[in-house]
């Protein structure tokens, strides 16, 4: 069985997004409507723009699953974009009449600041930022979370859930008296995905002024893993390190600048005797081995390795960079001449959605580690090695 990975192809305004899953164990239960479930998540959120009115997000599944059950072969997913019945001559794959129209053809020669316009032209040698943004917008995300909520398929199914909430938004920081074990059902139904109903309120309030100012928001979002066992990942090369590889999927969605697990940069701003998590017998705590933590400030990872506590990361999405008012120059590519940066169709704020890809993209991580931990070709045989690991580590506490 391959180890498990996935990848994505399409553009914002082509046909669809596709994606490929490898390393899902035969005998998985997964329907098109667990991933339309996630895709409509993704779709939520106060802030958003346009293109939400105009797509309607369904997976199908191509390939991988028959009658309801993953085969262990690949798993091929295509998600459409219901606006490419606008695009079709824009985004043509075959040369078309009306080549020469910059405006038909949608061209773009004002590349955003912040966006990854102005490189991507540099680097792939293009003067339209088209053939740049159509694949570094955020739509990819779509696929992302089709992806990921296979791999949440998988984890549900060893009593593993991953969920996550909206911290702060412009600015407004949530203080929510809780973070309750059943974290999307909680969250969901606010309009920001927070868990402080007065800064809810406020966060809703900073979207609309920067909307009337033509202008964007970023955040913080929270993701909050509950039922891991001790022991995924490892200490003993960089790249096995779980928690560089849950950073490195998390800065890789669109506009994530920073990444922290558990305390994270404030921790560096305490002594030790205040950071670091006293160990206690445990003997509900069966996943952590018998053992447990009376703080949780590691974030559920020591050493690059799981403990057995909720693992906890935040990732800070920055201000989209699509701005309805021309507050930044850029230049034209033609002629590098100062210009005004290109207004496409854009989210005020995206935070909320954010979380939604964030708990995708760990999920997908997770699944990777347990595939890497576990194995097995089915879920049954997954299941035992599982168990079997479990009961072990928690038969051997206070032994040795």
């Amino acid at each position: 069985m391959p180890a498990f990975r996935f990848t994505t192809a399409g553009e914002s305004h082509g046909p669809a997004l596709a994606a490929v899953v490898e390393g899902l164990p035969a005998g998985l239960p997964l329907r098109a409507e667990d991933l339309d479930l996630e895709l409509r998540r993704r779709q939520g959120g106060y802030g958003r723009g346009g293109r939400m009115r105009i797509e309607s997000d369904r997976a199908e599944i191509l390939s991988g699953v028959r009658h309801g059950e993953t085969l262990g072969s690949p798993l091929a997913l295509l998600v459409r974009n219901r606006d490419w019945a606008n695009w079709t001559e824009a985004m043509s794959p075959e040369p078309v009449d009306s080549v020469g129209d910059d405006e038909a053809m949608r061209r773009v020669f004002f590349p955003r600041p912040g966006h990854a316009d102005l490189v991507g032209a540099l680097k792939y040698d293009r003067t339209d930022a088209r053939d740049i943004l159509e694949r570094a917008s955020a739509r990819e995300t779509a696929a992302r979370v089709a992806c990921g909520a296979a791999a949440r398929r998988l984890l549900a199914e060893l009593g593993i859930t991953v969920g996550s909430h909206v911290v702060a938004i412009g600015g407004v920081v949530a203080a929510p008296s809780e973070v309750p074990e059943d974290l999307n059902a909680a969250s969901d139904p606010s309009p920001v995905r927070c868990l402080d109903a007065e800064a809810e309120g406020r966060m809703i309030d900073a979207i609309d002024a920067a909307k009337r100012d033509g202008d964007t928001l970023g955040g913080i979002v929270e993701v909050v893993v509950r039922g891991l066992p001790a022991g995924l990942g490892s200490h003993v090369s960089w790249e096995d390190r779980l928690d560089g590889r849950l950073a490195g999927a998390l800065m890789s969605i669109q506009a994530i600048k920073g990444v922290e697990i558990g305390l994270g940069f404030e921790g560096a701003m305490r002594p030790g005797s205040r950071v670091h998590d006293p160990i206690v017998r445990d003997a509900a705590a069966a996943r952590g081995g018998g053992y447990g933590r009376s703080s949780n400030h590691a974030g559920g990872l020591e050493g690059g390795i799981t403990t057995g506590a909720p693992l906890v990361a935040r990732a800070a999405m920055k201000p989209i960079s699509t701005l309805m008012r021309p507050i930044l120059p850029t230049v034209d590519l033609r002629t590098g001449q100062p210009a005004e940066a290109v207004r496409e169709r854009s989210d005020v704020c995206a935070v909320p959605a954010a979380g939604v890809v964030a708990e995708a993209m760990v999920a997908l991580v997770l699944a990777g580690a347990v595939r890497e931990k576990f194995g097995g070709d089915s879920l049954v045989e997954m299941r035992a090695n599982f168990d079997a690991y479990v009961q072990r580590i928690a038969a051997r506490a206070g032994h040795g």
